[in-house]
């Protein structure tokens, strides 16, 4: 199909560009951006008028489900999810069942990924096997079989020797390390924060401590190994003092953040809300406004919707019972641009912590409208208005805190591969209007 998407107003941070254009599509590709090529003729126009046309979304961290927790979430419905967000581009840590530490199941993932026909989904590797944090994995085999990169998922590394061979040997492949900093004995025991909300509902806290002090052993080992090391969640302003100092001395070290920690505070828990339970907690509203801090300066570049879609059962019980994680993928673009309408970020700023900053940190062709590029397109309403209802996701995660939050932005068009996957319907995922 040949489309033309006229009267956007496309921001494309990877070139710069900022301005109401024209965009052509041939053959799933970008064929001319502004001027109309020679003897063009589209099959079909999308009028963009009064809304904003960028790269498709690049989801640095996103937990699908697969493949042994069917009945909560597959492949299937979290990308039809990500779609409905503007997202292209999906990457799985390697925490899933089984474990990704072998090229099966990268291959048994990759092919469900296909039959899934819905976003492009990237996969990275176990760092150790089982990722047990004692013997490390086949990890030239897992470049091999197509992973991104390699990771421990949530589970800590206690060996710090297991952790430098690891290091070493990723370097050497010249693959991206991505890291979960959490010490796991100062985390063990707690769910929330550790400070006055832990002490008043009398939960077990979770000191800033356990995850500065695992960033500071971290760095000096990338410093060693020289390896390219990506830190994910950073929940505290410390933990990204410290990136930026290492950042300064030139280390190869990038971050993301997650939605739900620059928005909201171990406050936001209340009378014991399941739903703001997350590992790494919610902290300090200092915390959340140096992590805001931190995104505008660059330090972090990239925000991820870090997407944990759980049953509902999994968030009953007492607080810490239940399962941590939030729902991520719908809320994405919303809760950045919310940032925009705060004063927070700057429209530009919040586009490329989505789009070419993620993509860069994969190393994918992702992430921008260059001419010759997939055409992975996001477009979206700035002047619509919808309330966030949990209930009509289509993940089959509703668990999010922030149901009845109002946002701007409401995606209306997701194109991959220059085929048009999601066309916004009226009351379709939130209730919306134009005002």
């Amino acid at each position: 199909m040949k489309l033309k998407i006229s009267n956007g107003r496309v921001i494309d941070p990877a070139n710069h560009i900022d301005d109401q254009l024209d965009i052509f599509i041939d053959n799933g590709l970008i064929l001319a951006v502004g001027k109309t090529p020679e003897a063009f003729i589209p099959d079909r126009i999308i009028d963009a008028t009064d809304q904003i046309v960028c790269p498709g979304l690049v989801d640095i961290s996103a937990r699908l489900g697969e493949p042994s927790q069917q009945h909560a979430s597959s492949i299937s419905s979290e990308t039809q999810a990500a779609i409905k967000g503007g997202i292209t581009s999906l990457c799985i840590p390697p925490d899933t069942d089984p474990i990704i530490d072998s090229p099966a199941a990268v291959e048994l993932l990759g092919d469900r990924a296909n039959k899934a026909g819905s976003a492009n989904i990237y996969i990275i590797g176990a760092l150790t096997q089982g990722l047990e944090g004692e013997l490390l994995s086949e990890m030239l085999a897992l470049k091999k079989a197509g992973c991104i990169g390699v990771s421990n998922g949530l589970n800590p590394i206690r060996n710090t020797l297991v952790l430098r061979r690891a290091m070493e040997y990723a370097a050497t492949l010249d693959l991206t390390i991505f890291i979960n900093a959490a010490d796991p004995w100062l985390q063990s025991q707690g769910c929330i924060h550790e400070g006055m909300v832990s002490t008043r509902l009398g939960l077990g806290g979770i000191p800033e401590a356990a995850e500065t002090i695992a960033i500071a052993r971290d760095i000096s080992l990338i410093e060693h190994s020289r390896v390219t090391a990506h830190f994910h969640n950073i929940s505290s302003g410390k933990s990204a003092a410290l990136i930026k100092e290492a950042q300064e001395r030139g280390l190869p070290i990038t971050a993301d953040v997650s939605p739900h920690h620059l928005h909201l505070s171990e406050h936001d828990i209340g009378n014991y809300d399941s739903l703001s339970h997350v590992i790494p907690p919610l902290r300090s509203t200092r915390d959340r406004e140096q992590l805001q801090q931190s995104v505008r300066e660059g330090v972090i570049n990239t925000i991820s919707s870090h997407h944990h879609p759980l049953d509902s059962d999994a968030k009953l019980g007492p607080f810490a019972d239940t399962t941590p994680g939030i729902s991520g993928l719908e809320t994405l673009l919303p809760l950045t641009l919310k940032l925009v309408d705060d004063d927070e970020l700057s429209l530009q700023q919040a586009i490329a912590s989505l789009t070419i900053n993620p993509a860069q940190i994969l190393g994918l062709d992702a992430g921008h409208l260059s001419v010759g590029a997939k055409a992975d397109i996001c477009i979206f309403n700035p002047e619509s208005h919808c309330e966030c209802l949990p209930e009509k996701f289509l993940s089959a995660g509703k668990n999010s805190p922030f149901a009845g939050w109002h946002f701007h932005n409401e995606v209306t068009f997701t194109l991959l591969n220059g085929q048009i996957l999601y066309e916004r319907e009226p009351n379709d995922l939130l209730s919306s209007h134009t005002i």
